[in-house]
């Protein structure tokens, strides 16, 4: 429900503040008085096009409010969805344009992008008027008429399970066969590197070992020398370590009875002779085992080539990362090898989730069908009501080839509004007025099934007078027991069956022209439906008839 529209330097409008009531409103006033200037800011805080231009001139940004209390339209995941604060009884959505051209929109103070107001606003307020067709042309909406009439939420609620189900085993299966397409294409070269891998015989740590050893090769004779200089210092058996220690130890030995202490050296002597020689046995042993060996190294460094070109041609560092490829690559070559039996099984749970999609489509085609026939009778009785004597109007199913998120129908609205007129989509066949009366039969039909959007009527009582005037102003006078339903009109009849009445005028002041707008008390608007009947000049009649119009309200 809107609640409240406040309106700064938008046109020709300085200051406007307006409180609407829930249920059914009109706004009336002269030709060129503004009313457009008004649907127009509320089309612009709703996320519409923005115009420089728009700007009061002179001002140097132009701001528009709306008010609304969403308390019936079940928006919550919107706002979480959206990281907005929530507050069902009052939702406030700003639009700020500057003189540049600037525009900023807000919602609950938080910015936001205009898509998101736009998106929004479609679950808020509908603003129709004669050349604004294309929601009625849409078949989305279409399908949602006969949805909302079919009570078919239930029914969407189990489809939509088993659509999920579906997608998900289509999405797998394409993703295999896309993954087995671009394998296959690479199998000679997988098979190629898992072979010219496996033949390397990689190892773990492999590299470093073979490195290291290398390493020991290549300095053999430095490497031997060293060891036999070193055997020779501590085993000498005239100058070695090993000789020295023994005597250090006998010396000890003898004065351990003369000086406290001696016998302490004389251990720690003992025990470091003892370590030498176990030193001096490796190292012995050790000099023995090194020696050059051409053929051993020819194989080291072939081995080490093996890895290095590898590694260049795979641009890896490691023998680690070579394995981890050799894996990748016999991963891939078994899924070649096994893809015919996961294509069956994937093909087989996607045909079983299809045919659980289109026996729920099924009954909820049924569902729509079943309703489709009321809704066809409903419509084209209310409109007849309405002045089109000859209306035909006919839901056209239509299978789909595919199964969609809302199910196998395709819809669409044909109409007709002459006998000789075959029937075509309303779109394509049917007038501005047409069209307005046929969104108010639909959503007068609807309004008892659903929480709709409010809805502003521009002008939807052009070309039609009297009695139909008189019909149209009882239907939106109920569906205004429903929802909020504003009206825009040059018809007393509509006029007078408002429960508000708001009147748009121009106003001279000593430099410009503004638009107003106001509430209008009861004797206004018996003044204001008296103008309406009779023109410029009130005569007694006109002002009789427009107090007789009021109480039949």
């Amino acid at each position: 429900m809107l609640k409240s529209l406040h309106i700064r330097n938008f046109v020709l409008i300085d200051r406007l503040d307006i409180t609407f009531d829930q249920g059914f409103s009109v706004i009336t006033g002269e030709t060129g008085a503004g009313k457009s200037i008004i649907l127009g800011a509320l089309a612009l805080v709703l996320g519409g096009r923005a115009d420089a231009k728009s700007a009061r001139a002179g001002a140097d940004k132009c701001v528009i409010e709306a008010e609304f209390d969403i308390s019936a339209y079940g928006l919550e995941a919107f706002f979480q969805e959206n990281d907005l604060e929530y507050d069902p009884t009052s939702c406030l959505l700003r639009r700020e344009l500057s003189a540049t051209g600037k525009s900023r929109a807000f919602i609950n103070d938080t910015p936001v992008s205009l898509a998101t107001v736009k998106e929004l606003g479609g679950h808020l307020i509908d603003i129709h008027s004669q050349h604004q067709n294309l929601l009625l042309a849409d078949t989305r909406f279409q399908l949602n008429v006969v949805d909302v009439m079919a009570q078919t939420v239930d029914l969407q609620r189990a489809y939509a399970e088993r659509f999920r189900a579906y997608r998900d085993a289509e999405s797998r299966l394409d993703e295999l066969k896309d993954a087995a397409e671009r394998n296959n294409q690479n199998e000679d070269y997988l098979r190629f590197q898992v072979e010219e891998l496996t033949t390397a015989r990689l190892k773990q740590g492999e590299q470093a070992e073979l490195e290291e050893e290398l390493k020991t090769l290549s300095h053999a004779e430095e490497i031997r020398e060293a060891l036999f200089r070193t055997a020779s210092m501590l085993g000498d058996d005239d100058a070695g370590a090993l000789i020295r220690l023994h005597e250090a130890l006998g010396l000890m030995e003898g004065i351990k009875d003369y000086l406290p202490g001696a016998a302490d050296y004389a251990e720690r002597i003992r025990t470091a002779r003892l370590d030498l020689e176990d030193l001096y046995a490796d190292i012995d042993h050790l000099k023995e085992d090194v020696d050059f060996d051409p053929e051993r190294m020819t194989y080291v460094n072939d081995r080490l080539n093996i890895i290095y070109s590898l590694q260049r041609k795979h641009r890896v560092e490691s023998v680690e990362a070579l394995l981890s490829l050799q894996a990748d690559f016999e991963a891939r070559l078994a899924a070649i090898d096994s893809f015919d039996e996961r294509l069956a099984a994937l093909t087989r749970e996607r045909d079983e989730a299809l045919q659980d999609v289109l026996t729920q489509a099924d009954a909820l085609t049924r569902r729509r069908t079943e309703a489709a026939a009321g809704v066809e009778r409903e419509i084209a009785e209310r409109m007849r009501t309405l002045g089109v004597p000859n209306t035909r109007f006919r839901i056209d199913f239509t299978r789909r080839a595919r199964p969609a998120a809302d199910g196998m129908d395709e819809v669409a609205f044909l109409f007709s509004a002459n006998k000789n007129e075959a029937l075509s989509p309303v779109a394509q066949t049917a007038s501005g007025g047409e069209i307005s009366r046929l969104m108010l039969c639909i959503k007068a039909m609807i309004a008892g099934f659903a929480a709709l959007p409010a809805i502003i009527f521009d002008e939807i009582d052009t070309g039609v007078s009297g009695d139909i005037s008189d019909r149209m102003a009882d239907i939106m006078q109920t569906l205004g027991h429903r929802m909020q339903v504003i009206t825009i009109t040059h018809q007393p009849q509509i006029a007078a069956k408002g429960a508000a009445h708001y009147y748009v005028y121009k106003e001279d002041t000593a430099d410009r022209t503004l638009t107003r707008i106001r509430p209008l008390t009861p004797d206004e608007r018996v003044g204001e439906i008296a103008r309406m009947l009779s023109g410029a000049s009130l005569t007694d009649a006109a002002i009789a008839n427009a107090r007789e119009l009021l109480d039949m309200k």
